[in-house]
This record gives C-alpha cells, sequence and structure tokens, in this order.
C-alpha cells in the first residue's frame, strides 16, 4: 500500500478560505485547526470546565458492552475517568454496512488524529464516533451501492417505514435483512476472505435489534484492534445525561437563535454558501410525539409550538419535559454540536465539508452556553485504488488524479475517435464539407427556377447529409464492438474513481474492498502517515 497526496478541483470557496486561515471564516471558530499551539491551549481551556466523567463512563460501557466491544474499545472508555483526558469526535448516520465509505474514512481520521495528539501532547486521547441515531429519514440510509456491470446501483433493503421514527428505534425485520444481505453478496466476486466477513456480519445481525446496533456492532468489529467508542444520541441512558443542557439550550434560545440567523446573513453576504436555512425562531429542538420526531419552534408570545401546530409547550412545560423526560427531546444539526461538547471534554471535532459549513454557524450556540467551538478539523478522504484500475490506468497512460477530479469520459471518447486514420469525426467534417459545396450548384439553379424548388433542394441536403451522420454512427459503433474490451477498460477507471459523476467516498461501501483484500485494510488504513491540510488522498493497494 502507497499514498500519494492531490489536490481536488471542485471545492468551496468556503474551503479554500478555511485551509488557507482566511480571517473572513477564521473568525467564526475559536481555534486555527491546522496550528498545533491551538491544541495545546485546547486542552488548558478543557481543565477549566467540569465533565460528568464517571456518569459518562458509564454508559458508554454500558452502550459498548452491548454491542460486543472489545477490550480496546473498553479500555478507552475506562480511560476517559482520566481529568486529562481529552477526546477526538466526529459522527454520522447509521448507514448499512457503514453505509457509504465517508463514514469510513471519518472513523479512521478520529483514530488516526486521536493517536497522532496523544503522542503529541502526552495525555489520554480518545476516539469516539456519535452516531445521529435520532436521524428519521430512513431513505438515505435503507440501500448501499454496489457495482453492476458497468454501473452503480442501488441495492435496497425491502423495509418499508411510513412514520418519521428514530433510525434507533426502528426495529430490524430478521428475514428481510438477511435476504438483503445475501443479495449484497452475491454481486461480490468470491475471494478468500467472502465467507468469514459473510459470517461475521450474519452473526452481528442475529445479535442486532435495530439499525443502530447492526451499524456499531458492524464499526466495533472492523475496527476491534483501534479503540473507537460509540454513542447512540437517541439511547435513553444518554438522553438522562443530557437532561440539564437541554434545559440550558431551551434557557438560551433566544440568544442562540437569533446568533445563528445572524452569522449566516454574514456568511451569505462574503459569499460563503451554506447549505443550512435558520430563522430567528427556530427552537432548534425536537420533541418526540407518538413515536415520530417534531421540529419545534417560538412564537412571539413565548410557546414553543409543533412546526405543523402538532403540539404546543410554555417555556416550563417544556422545561419540566427536558428535567423528567428527557428522552422526548433531541437536538437539530445547530444544538446536536453544542450537546456533544457539553458532554465530552473534545479536543477536536472532525468533519466532512459540509460539516465545516455548517459549524460556521455556531460559535453563537457555544457562547451561549460558556464554552468554546472545538477546533474543526476536516477529516481525511480518500480514492482506494486497487491493483487492477491501478494496472488499466497504466496501460491507457491515465493520470490517476485527473482521473478522480475529472472522470475519464472525455480520454475514453478521444481514444474511440483515435482509432481510425484520418479520424471519424474528422473525416465526416470533411465529407460533409465536400457535398454541401457540390450540392450547391445545384441548389443555386433550383431557386433560379423556383422559389419553392430552393426550399426543397436546402431539404435535399439535409438529407444526404443525415444519412452520412448514420454511417458515421454506424461506424462508431463497429469500432465499440472492435474495442469492447479498451472501453471496458476506461468504464472500470470511471465506476471506481469517479463513480456517478462524484468522489469514491460518496457512492462506494467498504464490503467490496474488504472482500479483496480482507479485515486487516481497516488496520492498514488507520496506520499510513497523513496531513489533515491535504485535500485527498489516493491509496494504492
Amino acid at each position: 500500500m502507497w499514498i500519494d497526496p492531490i489536490t481536488l478541483h471542485n471545492k468551496s470557496k468556503l474551503m479554500k478560505d478555511y485551509n488557507a486561515a482566511s480571517e473572513n471564516i477564521m473568525n467564526k471558530f475559536d481555534y486555527l485547526p491546522y496550528d498545533s499551539d491551538s491544541y495545546r491551549q485546547r486542552v488548558v481551556d478543557l481543565s477549566e470546565r467540569s465533565f460528568e466523567r464517571d456518569e459518562l463512563a458509564s454508559l458508554l460501557k454500558v452502550l459498548n458492552e452491548g454491542w460486543g466491544a472489545k477490550e480496546t474499545t473498553l479500555h478507552n472508555i475506562e480511560r476517559l475517568k482520566d481529568e486529562k483526558s481529552v477526546v477526538v469526535i466526529g459522527g454520522q448516520q447509521a448507514g448499512l454496512l457503514t453505509g457509504p465509505l465517508y463514514t469510513i474514512h471519518k472513523i479512521i481520521s478520529i483514530i488516526h488524529f486521536a493517536k497522532e495528539k496523544e503522542k503529541q501532547l502526552n495525555i489520554p486521547v480518545i476516539p469516539v464516533f456519535w452516531i445521529a441515531g435520532e436521524d428519521h429519514d430512513f431513505a438515505e440510509i435503507n440501500h448501499i451501492m454496489m457495482q453492476n456491470g458497468q454501473n452503480m446501483e442501488k441495492v435496497k433493503i425491502n423495509h418499508r417505514i411510513n412514520e418519521k421514527k428514530p433510525v434507533s428505534s426502528v426495529k430490524l425485520d430478521k428475514e428481510i435483512t438477511s435476504e438483503w444481505l445475501h443479495s449484497v453478496f452475491r454481486g461480490l466476486n468470491e475471494t478468500e476472505y467472502t465467507n468469514s466477513i459473510y459470517k461475521l456480519v450474519e452473526e452481528e445481525l442475529d445479535r442486532a435489534d435495530s439499525y443502530v446496533d447492526f451499524f456499531a456492532r458492524i464499526v466495533l468489529k472492523l475496527f476491534k484492534d483501534e479503540g473507537i467508542v460509540l454513542i447512540d444520541s437517541d439511547n435513553s441512558l444518554v438522553r438522562k445525561a443530557e437532561s440539564e443542557f437541554f434545559c440550558s439550550l431551551i434557557k438560551k434560545q433566544l440568544e442562540i437563535s437569533e446568533g445563528v440567523h445572524r452569522v449566516l446573513q454574514e456568511l451569505r453576504q462574503d459569499g460563503y454558501s451554506i447549505s443550512v436555512d435558520v430563522d430567528e425562531n427556530d427552537a432548534h429542538l425536537f420533541y418526540h410525539m407518538n413515536g415520530e420526531r417534531v421540529l419545534l419552534v417560538r412564537t412571539e408570545d413565548g410557546q414553543w409550538i409543533g412546526k405543523q401546530n402538532q403540539c404546543s409547550f410554555s417555556t416550563e412545560e417544556l422545561l419540566q419535559i427536558a428535567e423528567s423526560s428527557p428522552e422526548l427531546l433531541s437536538n437539530n444539526v445547530v444544538t446536536r454540536p453544542a450537546m456533544q461538547e457539553l458532554l465530552f471534554p473534545s479536543l477536536a471535532f472532525l468533519g466532512g465539508h459540509g460539516e465545516v459549513g455548517y459549524w460556521s454557524l455556531l460559535k453563537p450556540v457555544f457562547h451561549a452556553m460558556q464554552i468554546k467551538m472545538p477546533p474543526v478539523l476536516p477529516r481525511l478522504s480518500f480514492t482506494l485504488v486497487d491493483r487492477k484500475v491501478e494496472k488499466k490506468l497504466r496501460l491507457l497512460s491515465l493520470n490517476a488524479t485527473k482521473a478522480v477530479n475529472s472522470g475519464v469520459n472525455l480520454e475514453k471518447g478521444n481514444w474511440l475517435l483515435k482509432q481510425t486514420y484520418p479520424a471519424i469525426d474528422e473525416l465526416t467534417e470533411q465529407v460533409q464539407t465536400a457535398i454541401k459545396l457540390a450540392h450547391k450548384p445545384l441548389r443555386d439553379l433550383a431557386g433560379s427556377i423556383s422559389p419553392d424548388l430552393n426550399g426543397l433542394a436546402e431539404k435535399n441536403l439535409f438529407y444526404i447529409q443525415e444519412h452520412v451522420e448514420f454511417l458515421q454512427e454506424s461506424v462508431v459503433k463497429s469500432l465499440k464492438d472492435k474495442n469492447h474490451k479498451v472501453l471496458q477498460d476506461f468504464n472500470t477507471i470511471q465506476i471506481n474513481l469517479q463513480p456517478e459523476g462524484g468522489l469514491q467516498e460518496r457512492c462506494w461501501n467498504i464490503i467490496p474492498f474488504i472482500n479483496n483484500y480482507g479485515l486487516d485494510l481497516i488496520g492498514d488504513l488507520v496506520n499510513q502517515e497523513y496531513q489533515y491540510k491535504s485535500d485527498h488522498y489516493i491509496i494504492y493497494l
């Protein structure tokens, strides 16, 4: 395995300025993410705060033991009781078989950065992954993408959910999920690792009750030697630990909502595109009603109501819910980060580019809670290149960096046209020009005899040229048939390095890669040397 850092071309203005530490965007954060002094200062700042470490460690132990965590994870949970210990944290929804590759990349980033900082700071630094179990958009996680011939297709689980229930409360249908799992593995090439991986996943499915359980168990198996600690934000034990923080968020709602709305306007005026819409009356909290999440807003007279008027509470009533039944509340994208930081002594938050974007709104949330926003570090981003794809790149003299950024469809078209001499499009253009020139005297004569014949002559020329184009298409089709193997190689490179016009990590799942290279691939990826300021890494397996 060797790695090659590359530059991505399609970066947002926000990320370009963030990586360059531009004052326009960095003033929305409390720390510079690429400055090592930021993390030393962060440790000092965290030492001035108090955390319920024993309570947190206790609930984390219950959760992770329930998911089959190994000693490495349980040891890290125990280390969290150390007053000097800190965590590196990030999170994602509970995707099937871990979902798109970027979830795996995020976990690798958290583990790698925690190891790096533990060596530098000489204190316990624990990797924590926050499973957003309260998310209710099942359509986002009910499938994985798999290669089918020369295309990627959704392999979707046949489980219908009509209610907006949190994913952590959606029970697995073992029979349906087992059938789906079989269809996924049926689409893989059988290798020396296939049976053992299938058995591992099937065993974890048998032990899981919900989609969050299934996700957590697989993550802990894939990263069994890395000590990753998991937390499900929708678990009742976690909600209980969050009770006092919900009360604080409720009391500070006006300051939070006005501050976030103001910062969003400032960012947009500076030309930054943020994919979050906020309003000054947003409560930034959900109420769980009859098993479904209801987004709350704050009225002018101080009532807290469902966005569709499903429910209504006074501030006193909502505070009582937070104190006595915190499992009925959950955070939205604005307040979830603050809740993470209130629970954990976070050295850093690692997230994708979109997450860095919406965190740029959140300084008022943290300051309203009288804490600082942690350093926000963009996670690592990879494209995995297996040996077959690497060989095809080499044989076709294609540049992997260009393929990741732009794909290879243009190169494929150019290669095909060069298989005739002169090139078919060039020859077709020459023939059509010659026909138009030879046809001109006849058109002129027809026009001079009758205006009606002029239109007929133009139509006649059009038909002749249309027949030439038909012949061109037939020649191209014949060329494609003749050069099928090489064109297939171009398609293989395209589907692996820029599937559906985007990064591999947004489309592919980890299963095909560990099927080819085994579970040791995970440890190999964790133990590479990375620079977090690099846009992207091509990793040759």
